[in-house]
């Protein structure tokens, strides 16, 4: 089994990063292996809204000069998928927003690759601002059919300068538990698969308030 980690900071080596291994540490010990793609710095356009995704149904995102299409591909084979964001004015960083909007946007036009995935999303923050980054990080994976790991709390750590969160002891724990409880769910879903029926899936339904 394999968990990808997308890492939406700036920074390779920030307390996000540090986040995503204290939670991978677990993942791996379990004998699950795991992966960060770092997104964070590069340069990824917003979704254009051109639908061709839709229309297409090639699993890909009509940008092509940035990495969405290739990550899309390995969080498909994936078995877990975990999201990490630094906080922003209280929201997700921004070249992590468009790299998950059209990720999850090709995902779910096209058969919705990530349905019943064990996926988790986690914060990292100076101060405040995290209780609202991570509700809106955790909007993609429900909004995807994914099973939501959860840990003893909300999945935020605190510190400003790389590294520092390794002082904080409680989103040290949160960070590691949620690692335990992942790999948990994961395990439960592979040896449920022998036994147990997944729903099937149904062609979504799509509204909107206009008579």
């Amino acid at each position: 089994m394999k968990v990808i980690a997308i890492n939406g900071s700036p920074h390779k080596d920030g307390n996000t990063f540090h986040a995503f291994n204290m939670v991978g540490k677990e993942l791996k010990a379990a004998g699950i292996e795991f992966e960060i793609l770092h997104i964070g710095h590069k340069t990824i356009h917003g979704c254009m809204a051109c639908n061709n995704c839709a229309i297409n149904k090639d699993e890909e995102c009509s940008i092509k000069t940035d990495m969405v299409n290739e990550c899309v591909q390995k969080m498909k084979e994936a078995d877990g998928i975990l999201i990490g964001s630094p906080v922003y004015y209280s929201g997700i960083a921004g070249t992590m927003k468009c790299f998950l909007d059209r990720a999850f946007y090709v995902a779910g036009v096209n058969g919705n690759l990530f349905r019943h995935k064990v996926g988790a999303a986690l914060v990292a923050v100076r101060r405040s601002g995290g209780s609202a980054t991570l509700d809106s990080l955790n909007h993609y994976l429900t909004y995807s059919e994914m099973m939501v790991a959860t840990s003893s709390y909300w999945n935020i750590i605190h510190g400003t300068r790389e590294g520092e969160a390794e002082d904080d002891a409680e989103g040290k724990q949160i960070m590691h538990t949620l690692g335990k409880n992942m790999a948990w769910m994961l395990k439960m879903k592979e040896a449920a698969g022998e036994t147990v029926e997944a729903p099937v899936k149904v062609k979504k339904v799509m509204t909107n308030f206009i008579r």
